[in-house]
């Protein structure tokens, strides 16, 4: 139906927002509408502050088909491309954990779209195809970048040159992903681990993502010196005092008061 959106966003009551892929009867195909109505969301998540982690998934039997092939590409390649780059982007800096849900098909672009969160727990039905040059086509979502860092370049070139199509399984012992689990298992993994990062300290964990994001950009000094100004940062901070009482006094911190 033309007025079923092809982005859902939902969050509970713990901060937990989910934003879910939402064209399953093309295998959640990236089109324009996914893109605008993606950025959208992941925006209304940034600002709000109600929401500590994001978790991506896909409606439906697969994660992301990649690019829909059968819709033009509006209103140019060039302008559509940095649209797409800028939904990667977005889920790369922003200031909270991402994790990504993948069960089924997560191929072309919906590899990398998967790949750009914190964290990747794969099903045991997963399959994620970098399959670009058996399209005759050049990397995209960022795969350029996270690839090599994730599995090494060696491997990555592997990946790429010879379009390959990884399962989750093999995903999780090359490093590609966080964890393979039972597809059975899945719903369970995602939601222990997106709670557990909802009770962490938001602000903390917001500058842990931001330092190791840019620690292969950084020289081992320029690192010291941002670890000294967020460390000086945290010492004043609501977060670490809570940490600090919730020590002495044998409990669990309760991160969500501060």
């Amino acid at each position: 139906m033309a007025d079923t959106p092809a982005v859902v966003t939902e969050l509970s009551d713990a901060g937990i927002a989910t934003v879910t892929w939402n064209r399953p009867e093309r295998k959640n195909g990236l089109n324009k509408a996914m893109v605008d109505e993606g950025i959208a969301a992941l925006e209304r998540i940034g600002a709000d502050d109600a929401c500590r982690v994001v978790v991506l998934t896909g409606a439906g039997s697969s994660f992301c088909s990649g690019m829909d092939l059968s819709e033009r590409i509006e209103p140019d390649e060039v302008t559509f491309m940095r649209r797409v780059g800028h939904l990667c982007t977005l889920i790369h800096d922003l200031p909270l954990p991402v994790i990504s849900k993948v069960r089924g098909g997560a191929v072309g672009y919906g590899a990398n779209l998967a790949l750009c969160a914190d964290l990747v727990i794969a099903s045991d039905t997963a399959v994620f195809g970098e399959i670009f040059a058996e399209r005759g086509l050049s990397v995209d979502g960022g795969g350029s970048w996270l690839v090599p860092r994730l599995v090494g370049l060696g491997r990555a070139k592997e990946i790429m040159f010879l379009a390959s199509r990884i399962t989750g399984r093999e995903a999780g012992e090359m490093g590609l992903v966080n964890r393979c689990v039972p597809d059975t298992k899945l719903d369970q993994a995602t939601v222990e681990w997106a709670t557990r990062l909802a009770d962490g300290p938001r602000r903390a964990l917001s500058v842990i993502k931001r330092q190791l994001n840019a620690s292969f950009e950084r020289s081992f000094a320029d690192a010291i010196e941002a670890e000294v100004m967020g460390q000086s940062l945290a010492f004043r901070s609501k977060e670490s005092r809570e940490g600090a009482r919730a020590f002495f006094e044998k409990r669990t911190p309760d991160f969500r008061s501060c």
